[in-house]
């Protein structure tokens, strides 16, 4: 049948057409084209890929595609996030932060002499954005101390040297002028990381209070112009206890802006022995070479990541107790209260509050505990009670007075 179709097709026919148009046989090789591939069969292999591709296109229609409401369990929610993940996230942060404590000791350690006690505290204090008034007699290493500290927390460190004659704008700044450049601004060395306003209690009132202006506000006024003072900002105010001639004792309002007054004490036999051939009179300060542990943005993470750790409802109740045995000593049965003439501000709270939550962090814990409020109550509650002339006249320390407080106040 195909063979007649094919002899009928290619038959050779006479040319009848008229001059002009086109031969017969040229539009019969078109429908002889078109038949060739109509009748001409399919090899195999077009007809197993052609048989492939309908499978997999009937596959990929069959195929049900994801669903995010047919899986709900599989991307949960920021809201359904346990805390204990967090928790778990702090947890490693604050064991990274214990590999750097013991780098900055490690380092501090080789120039400073001792002195542990007063580096954690000074420490804690940083981490919880306050300020520290160091009391001490000269010559045991508390300008070392803080200059050292400020080397390994990579911060700038200025020195300002109190003295009766010194003014306000010798600490912040003045505007000064000149016929070609005009107006401009000096600022003075209390725009830098780490401060140490060594002997505070020498220059006069209206030159302490340019200090502690900037200490609480964290900003100075140089003529018209509000100043920011850099970030992290610490000071460390020293008083010598020996000399009372030409000093200008602290207003209690003012004594009160710093977290911390720690009492330096002398060096122990075996430290002062070591100090004898590791001074900075026989080497200079560069000999040693300390290296940046840290850089300011560390410490800033660090006071952020303090506000962090928890303080159960009950040792906040437990805080409030301890400042208010200070206001009214006889609801607690203290033998001591009697020479208490005024206790504590509500600063003394909030700074227990936050240096607690700083000492167990320096500890390796994101929790606090009574035993943290008890190691920093002393640092915090010295300065802060007031006592009447008979406990003046019988020389009682308010350290005294704190750790009857501890003993008999109780924590739930």
């Amino acid at each position: 049948m195909q063979n007649e179709l094919y002899s009928g097709i290619l038959r050779h026919e006479p040319d009848s057409s008229p001059p002009g148009q086109e031969p017969e046989n040229s539009v019969q090789e078109k429908p002889k084209q078109q038949l060739q591939q109509i009748q001409q069969p399919q090899q195999p292999q077009q007809i197993q890929q052609s048989q492939h591709a309908q499978t997999q296109q009937s596959q990929q229609i069959q195929q049900p595609q994801p669903s995010h409401f047919s899986q709900p369990h599989q991307q949960p929610s920021p809201s359904s996030t346990p805390p204990v993940t967090q928790q778990q996230i702090l947890k490693e942060e604050v064991e990274h932060y214990q590999k750097l404590f013991d780098r900055m000791r490690n380092e501090i350690g080789r120039i400073v002499v001792g002195q542990q006690h007063i580096l954690d505290s000074l420490l804690e204090a940083v981490l919880s954005n306050g300020h520290c008034l160091v009391e001490g007699i000269p010559g045991i290493a508390k300008t070392l101390l803080l200059r050292t500290l400020s080397v390994v927390t990579g911060c700038e460190f200025n020195r300002i040297q109190f003295t009766p004659d010194l003014l306000p704008t010798d600490i912040i700044g003045v505007t000064a002028y000149e016929e070609k450049k005009g107006f401009y601004t000096v600022k003075g060395p209390i725009f830098s990381n780490f401060v140490l306003g060594d002997e505070i209690n020498r220059a006069p009132p209206k030159v302490q209070s340019a200090l502690l202006e900037g200490m609480q506000e964290k900003q100075v006024t140089i003529g018209k112009t509000s100043f920011p003072l850099p970030h992290p900002f610490f000071v460390m105010a020293t008083q010598n206890p020996i000399e009372q001639m030409g000093t200008y004792p602290l207003p209690e309002a003012q004594i009160d802006r710093f977290i911390y007054k720690i009492l330096m004490k002398y060096p122990t036999m075996e430290e002062e022995a070591k100090i004898m051939t590791q001074n900075i009179s026989l080497h200079k300060f560069e000999d040693y070479n300390i290296i940046p542990v840290m850089g300011a943005e560390d410490i800033l993470r660090l006071q952020t990541d303090v506000k962090k750790i928890y303080l159960d409802p009950k040792i906040e109740k437990y805080i409030v107790r301890i400042v208010d045995a200070t206001r009214n000593p006889q609801r607690y049965n203290l033998e001591l209260g009697k020479y208490i003439e005024f206790g504590s501000s509500p600063r003394a709270s909030i700074s227990l509050f936050i240096a607690a939550k700083a000492h167990a962090l320096l500890n390796g814990k994101i929790y606090v505990t009574p035993n943290d409020i008890k190691s920093v109550a002393l640092n915090i509650f010295r300065h802060r009670m007031i006592l009447n002339y008979e406990g003046q006249a019988e020389e009682i320390k308010s350290e005294d007075i704190i750790k009857e407080i501890l003993s008999k106040v109780p924590v739930v």
